[in-house]
């Protein structure tokens, strides 16, 4: 992994599926999940985000933000949030700029098969700027509750 936690989180900015554009100095004073997943409207991808939007009101209290972040086009982006009914941006990286920097386009193995792509992982970094937690082995089913468990914690501590 190249990033570490407690380190400043590289900035970035890319387009969401409306063509906004996001920059991670701009959630600067929030917290944000920053979570990376291979591709839109796939199994696992898609438990992902229906678990963020199902959970988006409980990051909205505790003033955190979701960005989804992949290789998939903004066009790609668009379609999987409009069948969806996903309501946080989801920011394509279709020049693997930010994967690339975030140390997670790298090989994977998926029912025996290698192959490059984007490692399933996410960032949750502190309103000063700083990744505070690391996931590596994402549970798609998951993954939102655990993120707010945590997220509780850090706020409590």
């Amino acid at each position: 992994m190249i990033i570490q936690e407690k380190q400043l989180a590289p900035d970035f900015s890319l387009s969401d599926q409306g063509g906004h554009i996001h920059a991670l100095v701009d959630y600067r004073g929030k917290w944000v999940l920053l979570y990376f997943y291979p591709k839109d409207d796939t199994p696992g991808c898609t438990t992902e985000a229906c678990g963020m939007r199902d959970h988006f009101p409980d990051f909205t209290k505790l003033s955190a933000t979701v960005l989804g972040v992949s290789v998939d086009s903004v066009e790609s982006h668009l379609k999987f949030a409009d069948k969806y009914h996903l309501t946080f941006p989801l920011l394509s990286d279709e020049n693997k700029d930010v994967v690339m920097r975030y140390g997670v386009w790298r090989e994977k193995v998926t029912m025996g098969k290698k192959s490059i792509g984007t490692k399933r992982t996410s960032f949750l970094i502190d309103p000063e700027g700083r990744v505070a937690k690391i996931y590596e082995n994402v549970k798609p089913e998951l993954h939102a509750q655990e993120v707010l468990k945590n997220l509780n914690e850090l706020q409590a501590a």
